[in-house]
């Protein structure tokens, strides 16, 4: 059976679109139509209802979902292992982490591993934790450093740091002197926040969807020196890791009360191969990281 094919199968399945599917995949519609309709010959059976815009999987097409994301998977494990066994310094690595901790965390991490390893590959994914999750479920990622304060059973977890979540603003700004500031007091300011699937963000979302408060959002961006700007400019005020501020003079953070913490962990999957390149990794990361509890 066409590994390809079923590659090409699932992101479909996954996606529920011809066009989507496509452009994820990185080829032409007509290529993966004709790509569905010869693996619907190879196994002699209809996969795919077709709707207007829509691709749904038939009761055939569930089984065969199942079935392929595990081959997929046991398929990679086993491209892994080959790999290690031609060169133990070789490898790639899919490691997934949020754009505040790649921009302000991890630049020398990876630079002094890239150093150390310069044959490994790294393939860097930037979501937010809850996205970074599921890819380490569904096998997209090795690595990633995720929320760790509710922990998921399919996944394994090495604790790096407890981080303080702060409020930003300007150094003008009416609430800048104040010793702490409360969520309620927080949501009834002009905001700049991440966009949604962001820890950052989802504090602030559901205190304010449990208090039936209307969020007054000016801007949503996950370019952190664009909060930052729009923050230095009084465009709003932000929720940001209270490291983050540390050599800004316009700017000033101040602590939630109660307090707000920010668990972060590596996790990988359970019964997921780990690579020689992978673990390297891991503990070069447990190594360098500068503890930040």
């Amino acid at each position: 059976m066409n590994l390809k094919r079923l590659e090409y199968f699932c992101q479909l399945a996954v996606l529920g679109n011809f066009t989507r599917a496509a452009h994820k995949i990185g080829i032409a519609q007509p290529a993966l139509t004709i790509a569905i309709q010869k693996l619907e010959q190879e196994v002699g059976l209809k996969l795919i209802n077709r709707a207007e815009k829509n691709a749904l999987l038939t009761a055939e097409g569930e089984v065969l979902y199942k079935l392929a994301t595990q081959l997929l998977s046991q398929a990679k494990q086993l491209e892994l292992e080959l790999e290690e066994l031609k060169d133990l310094e070789q490898g790639t690595i899919r490691f997934g982490v949020s754009a505040m901790m790649g921009s302000y965390y991890f630049p020398k991490v990876l630079t002094t591993f890239k150093q150390k390893y310069p044959k490994i590959k790294m393939h860097l994914v930037d979501q937010g934790t809850a996205a970074l999750e599921k890819m380490l479920l569904n096998g997209e990622l090795d690595l990633a450093l995720v929320r760790s304060d509710s922990e998921n059973p399919q996944l394994r977890y090495t604790e790096l740091f407890n981080e303080e979540v702060v409020a930003a603003m300007a150094s003008s700004h009416p609430l800048a002197n104040e010793q702490s500031i409360s969520l309620a007091q927080f949501c009834q300011q002009p905001l700049v926040l991440f966009h949604e699937g962001y820890f950052l963000r989802e504090v602030v979302g559901q205190y304010s969807k449990k208090n039936h408060l209307a969020l007054d959002v000016r801007m949503e961006t996950n370019l952190i020196e664009l909060q930052k700007s729009l923050v230095r400019n009084d465009v709003g005020i932000t929720t940001c890791l209270s490291r983050i501020l540390q050599n800004e003079q316009q700017m000033t953070s101040t602590p939630f009360e109660p307090k707000i913490e920010f668990k972060l962990s590596l996790a990988w999957k359970k019964n997921h191969y780990l690579s020689k390149a992978s673990k390297a990794f891991m503990t070069h990361l447990s190594s360098t990281l500068e503890p930040m509890d």
